[in-house]
Parts: C-alpha cells; sequence; structure tokens
C-alpha cells in the first residue's frame, strides 16, 4: 500500500478567501479630520492613507514643494494651521502633523 500525503490547499484558495473578507485594520478605520485638516481635504471622515493622498494632491496642486528638495513642503496658509504655524516640513514632519489633526 502506497502512503500518501493529504494534500495542501491551493495557495490561490487562500488568497481568494481573504480577498473576500473585509478589511478590518484600524488603519483603514475613517477618521475625523480637525476643523484646519478639514479646509484641504474635506470634512467627511477618512481612512489615514486617503487623507494623506488628498494632502499630496493639495500639494501638488498649489506646488507647494520645494523645486530643490523634494522632501521639502512649503506650508501655504491652510497647510501652516496643520503645520502647527511652520512655514516648511519635511514630508516625514507631515505625517506626525496630520495624525494631531485626526480622531
Amino acid at each position: 500500500m502506497p502512503t500518501s500525503k493529504p494534500k495542501k490547499p491551493a495557495k490561490d484558495a487562500k488568497a481568494a478567501e481573504s480577498a473576500a473578507r473585509e478589511p478590518t485594520s484600524a488603519f483603514l478605520k475613517p477618521l475625523q479630520p480637525s476643523p484646519e485638516l478639514a479646509a484641504i481635504v474635506g470634512a467627511a471622515p477618512l481612512p489615514r492613507p486617503e487623507v494623506v493622498s488628498k494632502v499630496w494632491d493639495y500639494i501638488k496642486k498649489h506646488k507647494l514643494q520645494n523645486p530643490q528638495n523634494k522632501r521639502e513642503i512649503m506650508a501655504d496658509e491652510k497647510l501652516q494651521a496643520v503645520f502647527g504655524g511652520k512655514n516648511k516640513a519635511s514630508m516625514f514632519e507631515m505625517n506626525k502633523h496630520l495624525a494631531q489633526h485626526l480622531k
């Protein structure tokens, strides 16, 4: 009698099963922006990645990136309110400031 190993389910089946599940990550939970941030992204609750995306859209639309150093953002009046009154912020600092305006 030959001994055979039981077959494992295909990886594709696992991928299909996980794709069918709804994302439950706290990262994707809609958060309410502060009034200062709402002036840029809107007042409706949004997931954090969407807020960051909308802020980048605003930065690019208003050409607020430093041409010599693309990692630096030059704040206009609306962004200064979000950045705590600072005229400039790095793209890494920006996420820290955005976190303070999301609840």
